[in-house]
């Protein structure tokens, strides 16, 4: 059974997380672009929210007995396939596993449109991730 306690403690650090990346709206495509603090602070902000939608998924995995995941990616898709996410968002879900990837160990280099891409458009993708994970806990 699902620790509810502590799936609530990571969704509200990604609520928080999310609430900081809105504050920092004023931080366009030129200010992202030139100002390094302000690439950093998207691209540390995004990686922490994106981990703490992987510790989410690992804990219900593990709780549920599901399947273990091999990648981070394995993770979004054992959630799906598991009826706690649902499949036609699979894809998003392992565009976020991979991002997360390239920000962690630098494959290929940090293509900044794509962080800023993510950071400008994608932020109501993780509030839909938070808000199937409550449904689901709910459900329990």
């Amino acid at each position: 059974m699902v620790d509810k306690e502590i799936l609530d403690n990571l969704c509200v650090s990604i609520r928080g997380y999310l609430r900081e990346l809105y504050e920092a709206r004023d931080i366009d495509w030129h200010k992202f672009n030139q100002d390094n603090r302000s690439r950093r602070f998207v691209e540390r902000v995004l990686q922490i929210i994106v981990e703490a939608m992987v510790d989410a998924g690992q804990h219900i995995i593990a709780d549920e007995g599901f399947r273990a995941p091999n990648t981070y990616r394995d993770v979004f898709r054992i959630l799906c396939e598991n009826n706690v996410l649902p499949h036609d968002k699979m894809p998003t879900y392992e565009r976020i596993a991979a991002f997360r990837n390239i920000l962690v160990h630098h494959y290929e280099g940090v293509e900044q449109t794509v962080v800023f891409s993510i950071f400008s458009r994608s932020l109501p993708d993780i509030e839909e991730f938070l808000a199937h994970i409550q449904t689901w806990a709910e459900q329990k």
